[in-house]
């Protein structure tokens, strides 16, 4: 893959597409590994230009791909993260204080994963802390007592995964 920029975050979906958060272009792209032509990259995510309007991004670092190739977007300078479907431009935010149930605000999200029961687990880096989604809302799960080097304490955590 061919970019403009570096990588900020790297995921290869189901279908051996590899994708890549651009954080200084505003932008994910993806391109196919499967194909032997070295073809141009294709926008998954994001306008190119720095915004918060539902289809453009501001810093986006982590991304996570489902079965379902739902595109989740840590837009960290945004304080979101954006649900993107296929071939949708337009992305949904799905969590962060300006999401349709805003059970959580977040500050720099900077990593993301998705597990089995689709709850979303998220490196909330401006808060040094990691929290996860349930049937219930976000909850803190590690770093619950602020910024640190203690057991029960981050200091930048930047991604994750399992």
């Amino acid at each position: 893959m061919n970019v403009s920029s570096q990588c900020d975050g790297l995921f290869i979906d189901i279908h051996d597409t590899l994708y890549c958060s651009m954080s200084s272009r505003q932008q994910v792209v993806k391109r196919s590994l499967n194909d032997s032509l070295m073809t141009s990259n294709r926008v998954a995510a994001g306008t190119g230009i720095q915004g918060s309007a539902s289809n453009e991004l501001n810093r986006p670092v982590g991304i996570f791909l489902d079965v379902n190739l739902d595109l989740y977007v840590t837009d960290c300078l945004n304080d979101r993260i954006q649900l993107f479907q296929p071939e949708e431009s337009n992305g949904i935010t799905v969590a962060g204080s300006t999401s349709l149930n805003p059970t959580i605000t977040l500050r720099c999200p900077t990593g993301i994963a998705l597990d089995a029961e689709r709850y979303l687990f998220i490196v909330d880096q401006g808060n040094d802390r990691i929290v996860g989604s349930d049937s219930d809302g976000f909850r803190c799960l590690v770093g619950c007592d602020g910024m640190g080097s203690h057991s029960n304490q981050l200091s930048y955590p930047f991604s994750l995964s399992f």
